[in-house]
């Protein structure tokens, strides 16, 4: 196996890329509830889960977040590994014709389209990224088609220490530092993958409320609306069948007492041994 090294920090980092061994993927089917809906031929890479095709229209990778480039914002500071993650997507697709499919909502705000992304040999590329460690799945109400295949490579890529997993800036927090020293306050307004068990589980109102700590005013919390309730209901995620239980939960942190991730689906929450 041919191995390309970067350096972070000094640091080598090491991860199977184009010569690895593919992650082939499944025929599209209704099993995945996914829809094939044309195909093109990448034109540019703009960063490591979005490019443009040809004629135009910006293709974002949907189902997973690769590291960010500053893009122009004012004051942003690239995420360690983006540019590695822009080489790979650059060498999987630039130049190749890419089969697009759609598992939920086609256009996001900013009018980019939410595509799953298949190569001319059948490979699934959004599957590529995650196994080479250089993207985590991130995922929403909306688009959850395949979601639980995903997880499965950013878990097994994780557990390689491929990619971004080798790196502290990307390692899964645990729940008990919003109460032992305030270090996930360190990370609000960023995307993280917190783990924990749930000391207590309620519905309070039109929320609820996931407590990993004996104190909500400090501790960090899941909350999820009342909105959403029936998606977590469907999936066996009531308060009963979650207090108690260890789980990973990613999404953005932000402060509501203490640090706080809104669930809006349940592939957010991973149930953990």
């Amino acid at each position: 196996m041919h191995r390309r090294n970067f350096l972070f920090g000094g640091v080598p980092l090491s991860f199977a890329l184009l010569a690895a061994r593919p992650v082939r993927s499944a025929p599209l089917s209704h099993e995945y509830n996914l829809m094939t809906a044309g195909s093109g031929k990448v034109a540019t890479i703009i960063d490591g889960d979005t490019l443009t095709l040809e004629d135009g229209q910006v293709i974002r990778l949907v189902g997973i977040q690769a590291p960010k480039l500053p893009l122009d914002r004012p004051n942003f500071t690239a995420w360690p590994l983006a540019d590695e993650a822009r080489q790979m997507l650059s060498e999987l697709t630039l130049g190749n014709t890419v089969t697009l499919s759609y598992g939920g909502t086609r256009i996001d705000r900013h009018g980019r389209a939410l595509a799953h992304l298949h190569l001319p040999d059948g490979r699934w590329v959004q599957g590529e990224m995650l196994h080479a460690g250089l993207a985590r799945v991130y995922s929403f109400a909306d688009n959850r088609a395949r979601v639980a295949e995903m997880l499965l490579l950013e878990r097994e890529a994780r557990q390689a220490e491929r990619g971004i997993w080798q790196l502290p800036y990307y390692a899964v927090r645990n729940a008990e530092m919003g109460a032992k020293d305030d270090r996930l306050a360190r990370d609000i307004d960023s995307f993280q993958l917190v783990e924990g068990r749930i000391r207590k589980a309620a519905r309070v109102g039109k929320y609820m409320y996931l407590n990993f700590g004996s104190d909500y005013r400090t501790d960090f919390t899941i909350s999820i609306a009342k909105r959403y309730w029936r998606k977590f209901d469907a999936a066996q995620m009531t308060p009963a069948k979650l207090q108690g239980k260890h789980v990973r939960v990613r999404g953005w942190l932000t402060k509501r007492n203490g640090p706080m991730i809104e669930a809006t689906h349940p592939e957010q929450i991973e149930l953990l041994p």
